[in-house]
């Protein structure tokens, strides 16, 4: 399969995170009621998975790096971390997310900011757990990302990761394929939001790494005892890695 990178629009002449950044903005006030359509409501089972793993480290400071309208980064406020802050380029994303955080009195433990995910604003060794959920694709050069997420991870920190992903079973990725590629858009226009977003979503599912890709790399990026598990049939699949003890 190429990793060649996927453009949102192939005619566009910005690069990809400026790209992304104009997407999810255009999409931002119809993408998590889309999201939790289109999965079945898997979306949020995905993320509690994620809770559950991160509750085991008991974390208090908590990086949420494309955090998106913040889903994930207010299911964390469950855990016993004390700061959590949540990371995005799409300001139109972050601003549904702020509001929400404020409808459920979370501002106090929650702090959203715009910032690059491939460039961290924040100091070495700064945070227990990072989490990433449906971003990782998303980001122009992955290497460069992964590793500013170790470099902000204090030494024993965990990373996790939850991604989309291809089932192995050809029965189950053929209808898979069929969904993605013809459904999924038609329900977008239902919500009137931009088919050709989640026509650039499906695709850059298809050329990203595979399992054992991506823990490569996160392997390389410095962490260590990284796993993975596959979730409903393999569509999407967690990934745990854990930074050296030792400071870097």
């Amino acid at each position: 399969m190429s990793k060649t990178s996927i453009f949102p629009d192939k005619t566009d002449k910005r690069d990809k995170r400026e790209q992304i950044a104009s997407m999810f903005n255009r999409i931002s006030q119809n993408y998590d009621l889309l999201n939790h359509v289109i999965t079945f409501g898997f979306y949020a089972i995905w993320q509690r998975r994620i809770v559950k793993i991160v509750h085991k480290a008991n974390p208090k400071k908590i990086l949420d790096v494309a955090t998106g309208t913040g889903d994930l980064a207010i299911r964390l406020a469950k855990t016993n971390s004390v700061k959590i802050i949540g990371v995005d380029i799409s300001t139109g994303m972050l601003d549904i997310g702020q509001k929400k955080i404020q409808k459920k009195r979370l501002s106090d433990k929650i702090e959203l900011r715009e910032c690059d995910c491939e460039n961290l604003e924040f100091a070495n060794n700064d945070f227990d757990v990072a989490t990433v959920s449906f971003g990782l694709r998303n980001f122009e050069n992955l290497p460069k990302g992964i590793s500013e997420i170790y470099r902000v991870l204090k030494p024993k920190g965990v990373f996790v990761a939850l991604e989309t992903s291809r089932p192995n079973n050809n029965f189950i990725k053929f209808f898979y394929n069929l969904y993605a590629r013809v459904i999924m858009p038609r329900l977008s226009n239902l919500f009137g939001s931009n088919k050709y977003a989640y026509k650039y979503l499906f695709e850059s599912t298809q050329v990203f790494h595979d399992r054992a890709g991506l823990k490569e790399i996160l392997r390389v990026a410095g962490f260590k005892n990284v796993h993975s598990k596959r979730l409903t049939l393999g569509v999407a699949t967690v990934y745990v890695g854990h930074k050296k003890s030792s400071p870097e």
